[in-house]
């Protein structure tokens, strides 16, 4: 596997037990650490009205539905709760963020696959959009774990799971979805964790199947073989979306007709427009020879500027879906097994990095 930041930021390379890796995680990422937990601190009073001390007391609530679905997820953040010198129900609480903020604070995000027809590579892509605080909390990790594949990820510091791709050629890109339908069952960030844990799409459809996840999310999961598919989960229902004609895109809302009726949610109308602009852009994408920067310009894209592929924050009182931007950008060629990300927008760093 090979990963490029194309800000230079360094990947930090963790191994050894679950604790271990965490250990290394939490200290040597201290600072990042707790600038995670100060955004989320201050994101959870302002958005939803919780102290720290009830986002953690609902954060605790998830505890038996993770210890059963995988104890190593468990002792990880142990870990890094340790390294970086602060309460296992901070780090916990950190991992369960999605479930406590999405309520009522919008994630962003525009992602999409292409496969055979369209190109003879697997390609994953997404713009993450979320508060701009977070940028200093980003981290690129690489775990090597026995028995199980190498992954490569982009998160926020003390979170063990987000979106990025492993050595077996399986990746994952995150849709957030705004809603109140929530179980105490197991956090989304650790679905994605075990995505990337898993050596087939198959496998990694069946850790996030079956109304497993404890808040509404679209994951968007791909293979060096060719397949992909956008798994919208919730606890209450799940359901698969196929690519057509070799794409498969996702934005901010749900798109599969049963899933409609049984979660409701509440859509920022620029998701839709979102939604629109990348079905055409990956149309019209026609080259015979797709390469990572060609994916990157299509993220750069500002049709409906500011609330764009490429967002830019703009006036927070206006709307709780504004004030988000861009905070990274990532292209994965899964069938080289290749990952390359920036930080920040993409539109700011693409005539610098290619």
């Amino acid at each position: 596997m090979t990963e490029f930041s194309l800000n230079g930021d360094a990947t930090l390379k963790l191994s050894g037990t679950s604790y271990q890796i965490g250990y290394k995680h939490g200290s040597t990422l201290k600072e990042k650490v707790h600038n995670s937990l100060a955004t989320y601190e201050k994101m959870f009073r302002e958005t939803v009205g919780y102290s720290w001390k009830e986002a953690c007391e609902k954060a605790l609530l998830h505890l038996t539905a993770i210890e059963e679905y995988n104890l190593n997820y468990m002792k990880e953040m142990e870990g890094v709760a340790a390294g970086a010198n602060v309460k296992f129900e901070d780090i916990l609480t950190l991992n369960t963020r999605s479930e406590i903020a999405l309520a009522d604070s919008p994630d962003g995000c525009t992602s999409f696959a292409l496969t055979s027809p369209k190109t003879h590579r697997t390609w994953l892509a997404q713009n993450w959009d979320w508060k701009g605080e977070q940028t200093d909390s980003l981290i690129s990790l690489e775990i090597q774990q026995a028995n199980l594949p190498t992954l490569q990820f982009v998160t926020e510091a003390g979170i063990i799971g987000k979106i990025g791709c492993n050595s077996e050629g399986i990746g994952v890109c995150l849709n957030a979805l705004v809603t109140n339908t929530w179980e105490p069952k197991v956090p989304l960030h650790l679905g994605l964790r075990a995505i990337l844990e898993s050596d087939s799409i198959e496998k990694a459809i069946s850790k996030v199947d079956n109304n497993q996840i404890a808040s509404p999310a679209n994951f968007l999961i791909a293979s060096h073989t060719g397949q992909s598919v956008n798994m919208e989960v919730s606890p209450i229902h799940t359901e698969q979306i196929h690519a057509k004609n070799g794409a498969l895109i996702h934005t901010n809302h749900i798109c599969a007709e049963e899933m409609k009726q049984k979660v409701r949610e509440e859509v920022s109308a620029d998701s839709y427009d979102r939604l629109l602009t990348i079905d055409k852009l990956t149309r019209n994408l026609t080259k015979e020879n797709i390469k990572a920067e060609d994916l990157f310009l299509l993220l750069s894209d500002h049709e409906n500027y500011p609330a764009s592929i490429c967002r830019h924050a703009f006036d927070e009182n206006t709307s709780k879906f504004s004030g988000m931007e861009t905070v990274f950008s990532i292209v994965m060629d899964l069938t080289a097994k290749k990952l390359s990300w920036m930080k920040g927008k993409p539109c700011e760093m693409i005539n610098q990095s290619f």
